[in-house]
């Protein structure tokens, strides 16, 4: 268990861990020569039944509340130390709401500085600490009268944090590791260092990690466990590990150190806020604001997505947009500041680490963060799944969950397009079946002579908001089923075609040779019509409706080619692929014969299609049955 000091300066916080532990934390020359906490400090003791007690001793004065909010993140356990003389301060006041924002809900209270107090004082005191925390998660925590000099009521209040420390439910090691690093530095023979608290996952020597936001990999060279060296770490605990790929300032407090997959850097996340009853003032639609999440120390506006502002002691969704990007997940816990640093106004939980810059208070966003906003994965899941399909490799990385499937409701319908899977209850998967059906046919309807869309253009007529994965599903569902029929790359339903008329066939016949005889260079519109004696027109609405049908391919305007050309096309940037890995204009000009200019127009015509894909000056392969499968030998 981790236990974290608060409180007003001077009230004894590091005598108390001393007494507790026999661990002097202020380790700085300039605290002991002030006689006051600066930085962070750290002190472990042995359990008796197994285990180690770690405490972060945190400063008290009103100046270093940036690094009081660096030590009570991801602590288990606050223990609020307020004099007996003093009674309650400014800075007890505002350590407490920290907490009570934080949602820490385990702890208890060190009354100290008893032998310089009488009785009746002490009551008082009690009385006034009763009151105060009846308001916040850690009403009813019990409290402990202690004199550190002398040792009085010491071992009462070790005794209770060793059992609260046995009592407490096991961490889970499911998800990635995250450690919020609030210290880095370099020892001698070991190189970088850097110490925090694991908010989740496990981890162990050898591992590779990432920094984030950084970006740089690291590997966990040897690791420090709750002071103890160790080779595996958990969440809960507090670690040192050694890495190696980055120095000491190459690894800042406020980075992460995280499994590979969750280095999702963000600079825009929705969430819940709740604004302090003791808030100066109402919070205003971008309003500047500190922030403070994990260890780390940004400054960031506050975009409100419900109302113009929010008064003192009131909650809302809002959007949080960061100076630079930092790491965060869903859950992740938040403290915000004013603009001045001089008050604590705010705190409130993470829902989407990803957020939309666009369309961000409509009433479906605002759905979709309340059910976001839900405690039990469940419950979430089936809210969001009313309202829309789910990436669930998306949401695995966001919610640091390994299998969210696991939670999904008995009757959701997984769809896997390529690398991704996706969830829709079966009822809105149906729907969005039913949907797509009616909307082939009024498209038919509208344009008799069109054989279809092509895919991608199907998307953004009928589906704009679906993913290209989950849409690609969607159709390849209908047509399985023979809802719908593939013509090329031209989507309809199996009842409709395109028919010429008797005079149209007559002249497609016999331009038909032409084509064929032009093979990878037919000949241009101008040129088919007037080796035919027709105007440039007909012929152009000619090749436009048997392109339409899927019986011709429009490389450019006025080329068309035949659909056996073009697949012999696409075989030669299939054998390219599986040569060389891409496909370049020069390699392709090659192998075909064309010219370069013709070569850049049929690659570019891939690329629309979606066969191919452009990658900076080369070509890749998307979707390589769009023309037919070419099998090659290894």
């Amino acid at each position: 268990m981790i236990v974290g000091t608060a409180g007003h300066i001077d009230h004894g916080k590091t005598t108390l861990v001393h007494a507790l532990t026999g661990v002097d934390t202020d380790r700085l020359v300039a605290e002991k020569l002030r006689g006051i906490s600066i930085e962070l400090g750290y002190a472990y003791q042995p359990l008796p039944g197994g285990g180690v007690l770690g405490f972060v001793d945190v400063p008290g004065h009103e100046r270093f509340i940036h690094t009081m909010l660096a030590g009570a993140a991801g602590i288990d356990f606050a223990l609020l130390v307020v004099a007996a003389d003093d009674g309650v301060m400014p800075q007890t006041r505002e350590h407490l709401n920290i907490l009570h924002l934080l949602g820490i809900e385990r702890g208890a209270v060190a009354l100290t500085k008893i032998d310089r107090v009488e009785p009746g004082r002490l009551a008082e005191v009690e009385r006034a600490l009763h009151q105060l925390l009846a308001e916040t998660a850690l009403a009813n925590i019990p409290i402990f009268p202690v004199a550190a000099p002398d040792g009085q009521g010491i071992d009462a209040l070790r005794t209770h944090l060793h059992e609260a420390a046995q009592a407490m439910p096991s961490t889970t090691t499911d998800g990635g590791f995250r450690l919020a690093v609030d210290r880095s530095f370099t020892l001698k023979g070991a190189g970088t260092i850097v110490t925090g608290t694991v908010f989740a996952g496990s981890v162990q020597v050898g591992d590779d990690l990432m920094v984030t936001p950084s970006g740089r990999p690291v590997r966990l060279r040897s690791l420090h466990v709750m002071n103890r060296p160790a080779q595996w770490g958990q969440a809960g605990q507090r670690c040192a590990l050694n890495l190696h790929g980055a120095g000491k300032d190459e690894i800042a407090r406020g980075d992460w150190i995280v499994a590979p997959r969750l280095h999702t850097p963000t600079a825009r996340f929705d969430v819940r806020l709740t604004l302090s009853p003791q808030a100066p003032a109402a919070l205003v639609h971008w309003a500047p604001v500190h922030l403070h999440l994990g260890a780390a120390h940004v400054m960031a506006r506050v975009a409100l997505l419900e109302g113009e502002s929010l008064s003192p002691g009131g909650s809302a969704l809002a959007q949080l947009v960061t100076d630079r990007p930092l790491g965060t997940l869903h859950g992740d816990r938040f403290i915000l500041r004013d603009a001045d640093a001089r008050h604590t106004i705010g705190g409130g939980k993470v829902l989407d680490p990803d957020a939309p810059v666009r369309k961000r208070k409509t009433p479906e966003r605002l759905a979709e963060l309340a059910a976001l906003d839900l405690a039990d994965t469940s419950q979430r899941l089936h809210q969001l799944l009313n309202l829309r399909g789910l990436d669930l490799d998306r949401l695995a990385i966001h919610w640091n969950d390994k299998d969210p499937a696991a939670h999904l409701p008995i009757d959701s319908t997984l769809v896997r397009a390529g690398h991704a899977t996706w969830a829709f209850s079966a009822a809105h998967w149906t729907s969005l079946q039913d949907k797509l059906s009616a909307d082939f046919a009024a498209f038919h309807e509208r344009f008799p002579d069109e054989l279809g869309p092509d895919a991608m253009r199907a998307r953004r007529m009928f589906q704009p908001a679906l993913p290209a994965a989950a849409f690609a599903a969607l159709t390849d569902t209908l047509l399985t089923a023979g809802v719908l029929q593939r013509s090329g790359p031209w989507l309809h339903v199996p009842t409709h075609s395109v028919a010429l008329s008797r005079e149209e066939d007559a002249l497609y016949q016999r331009i038909l040779p032409w084509l064929e005889e032009g093979a990878f260079d037919p000949p241009w519109v101008r040129d088919l019509a007037r080796r035919a004696g027709r105007d440039e027109v007909s012929m152009r609405r000619l090749l436009q409706k048997q392109a339409r049908q899927g019986k011709l391919y429009q490389v450019v305007r006025d080329l068309f080619y035949l659909p056996e050309s073009v697949a012999q096309l696409a075989a030669l940037v299939q054998e390219l692929e599986h040569m060389s890995g891409e496909t370049r204009a020069a390699e392709f000009r090659d192998r075909s014969g064309l010219s370069r200019k013709r070569a850049v127009q049929v690659l570019e015509f891939f690329d629309r299609v979606g066969y191919t894909r452009r990658v900076r000056e080369a070509h890749r392969l998307r979707n390589a049955d769009l023309f037919g499968r070419i099998d090659h030998a290894a």
